[in-house]
């Protein structure tokens, strides 16, 4: 069973749903065929109102997840992201809860990304994927950068730097990735 499968079969036993079932998406760089990445899968869960830890902890700790703790409390992407520019910069909608799964039984290590179905974040990632998927010479510039980063910032003591310098690509191909949006928006009728 796929992860996607594993954690939304998880969730479903969760106490505090309203009855909105929680959407789990293949995100970051394994979701974008032949985009190198390191061995981590990256998933996100979008739901109506953010789950306690404990809840959480109770339905995705049998499959071997544990919260994650940020190595300072500005910690970027762990208990909440940092929006987009031109995004609603309403602190409440970044809000989240970030899982992981160490991989120490064979299976690749997983960050869980949970967040709120209206979360102007939760969209971003899933429309950065599909134009990475769309666009090969962006994914090819993406993954250089990542790469460059990476090799910069091995020794740290922990990877919040990295994730900072690596906003900086999100920043400047964002109106790339917003004109193929609409593009791509306009050729499908406006479906999306």
């Amino acid at each position: 069973m796929r992860w996607t499968e594993r954690v939304a079969e998880a969730l479903s036993d969760l106490d505090d749903r309203d009855g909105t079932d929680p959407v789990v998406e293949h995100i970051g760089s394994t979701a974008v065929p032949g985009l190198g990445a390191k061995r981590i899968i990256d998933l996100q869960v979008r739901v109506s109102s953010l789950p306690a830890e404990a809840a959480l902890l109770e339905v995705l700790g049998p499959l071997g997840f544990s919260i994650a703790r940020g190595s300072r409390p500005d910690s970027p992407g762990v208990y909440r992201d940092i929006p987009r520019p031109g995004a609603d910069p309403d602190p409440a909608r970044y809000r989240k809860r970030l899982l992981t799964h160490s991989g120490d039984d064979g299976e690749p290590p997983v960050i869980l990304h949970v967040r709120l179905l209206g979360s102007p974040f939760a969209k971003y990632v899933v429309a950065f994927r599909d134009w990475l998927r769309a666009q090969p010479a962006e994914a090819a510039a993406y993954e250089a950068t990542k790469r460059g980063l990476a090799a910069r910032h091995a020794d740290a003591d922990d990877y919040d730097d990295y994730t900072r310098d690596k906003t900086a690509f999100l920043d400047e191909s964002q109106r790339r990735m917003e004109r193929w949006l609409a593009e791509r928006d306009d050729s499908e009728g406006g479906s999306r």
